[in-house]
């Protein structure tokens, strides 16, 4: 049996919707989102899952709550978002207008423009690293659950992916990506789906 990891965005906020970055702050769910969270527990209530981790941020936390209802979760700080710094709560109009050189920076190269009482991508790719490893290694062989947001999931997959770009993934709110683990290979199962929303 292959290690399966069921990676999970949470779903949408107040912020999400009108397009902040949000990292730190502790926003939960929105209504769309809570339910987002109930027709994903009916998407996934036949899947055996032995081990669910969630972000602590409340609104990871909550979505994993209404979506895995009935599993133990383990919050799990090392899966927060990236930490955004002096952008954080700000719109793409609104940091271009107040950091227009700083922001077309990391845009462009993200490794090694730092913003402002943030994370560097590095140290965030260095957090998101290890805690993957550590999952994988205490769940060989099982099935995981992992709610957590777009910047973690961007670096999970893009590695499994072989991409240096990280822009090239972009994980849709509340959507579901299924990667398995055989030996020292990794594939992506599913990728990025929200059909489930439709039903």
């Amino acid at each position: 049996m292959p290690t399966r990891l069921i990676l999970i965005r949470h779903g949408q906020t107040d912020w999400n919707s009108k397009k902040r970055y949000i990292s730190f702050t502790n926003i939960d769910l929105n209504c769309r989102g809570k339910n987002e969270a109930k027709k994903l527990y009916w998407r996934l209530r036949r899947e055996r899952i032995h081990k669910v981790y969630s972000s602590n941020a409340k609104r990871a936390l909550n979505f994993a709550r209404i979506a895995l209802r009935g599993h133990p979760i383990e919050k799990t700080p090392e899966l927060r978002e990236m930490n955004f710094g002096i952008f954080e709560g700000l719109t793409y109009k609104e940091i271009m207008k107040k950091y227009p050189k700083l922001y077309t920076r990391w845009i462009k190269n993200p490794s090694h423009a730092i913003i402002p009482n943030g994370e560097s991508l590095n140290d965030f790719k260095k957090r998101i690293r290890k805690i993957l490893a550590r999952i994988i290694s205490l769940n060989r062989n099982k099935t995981s659950a992992i709610v957590t947001h777009a910047g973690p999931i961007k670096i999970i997959v893009s590695d499994i992916l072989k991409s240096k770009d990280i822009w090239k993934i972009e994980p849709s709110l509340a959507s579901l990506s299924i990667i398995e683990f055989n030996e020292s290979k990794a594939k992506t199962v599913l990728l990025n789906d929200t059909s489930y929303l439709d039903g």
